[in-house]
């Protein structure tokens, strides 16, 4: 097998630890844990990081970076008014939880419950994540605003920062019945109530 590069190493273990701490969580998993799913020697996992918490905090950008942002691209289509995009974002999202069975649910969600009051490395990473995915939510309520699809009197960075609490709950009650009920619900308040 060829030896890989630093960068593979790198590549290797962000992916792996998104992986193992979205099926484990943060504390149900190990450094050896990582490095094997990842299938690197555990010695190189410290030339890379210098604690599974620098690791967390890594994964959770790599995985906003590769993949979850990637789906927020919905919320700019040109060929959807903003509300359909709002509304499809949220759908999409519901039915890739269906696909994985209502289980791992969201990595950023699972951290923040998880270690938002015990690490302020991964707390700073988790707030700046939300911060870029409620603006984002925002500016899709803003043009909605603007189109004349929902009321115009409410904040939209509220109105997001309200929307997005209110679907990680719903993610996490989804967990728990196995079932898409608490996102179907969250979906039919945001569209036939806050969003009208």
């Amino acid at each position: 097998m060829a030896r890989l590069s630093s960068h593979d190493v790198r590549e290797r273990l962000l992916e792996a630890g998104v992986r193992t701490f979205s099926k484990a969580g943060f504390n149900g998993c190990s450094v050896q844990d990582i490095t094997d799913a990842a299938g690197v020697p555990k010695g190189s996992f410290y030339n890379h990081f210098e604690s599974k918490e620098a690791l967390g905090a890594a994964a959770l950008q790599h995985y906003w970076t590769d993949g979850a942002c990637d789906q927020l691209k919905i919320l700019t289509r040109l060929d959807m008014s903003p509300r359909e995009r709002l509304r499809t974002y949220f759908e999409e999202a519901t039915a890739e939880m269906a696909q994985i069975g209502f289980t791992c649910g969201c990595l950023v969600g699972n951290m923040a419950a998880e270690l938002s009051d015990h690490s302020p490395i991964i707390a700073i990473q988790l707030s700046a994540i939300f911060l870029g995915w409620s603006g984002q939510v925002a500016e899709c309520i803003r043009a909605a605003q603007a189109a004349g699809e929902i009321e115009s009197n409410a904040d939209p960075d509220q109105l997001a920062a309200f929307v997005l609490n209110a679907w990680e709950g719903a993610v996490l009650r989804a967990r728990i019945e196995k079932a898409d009920r608490p996102l179907r619900q969250f979906i039919q308040t945001l569209f036939t109530i806050l969003l009208r």
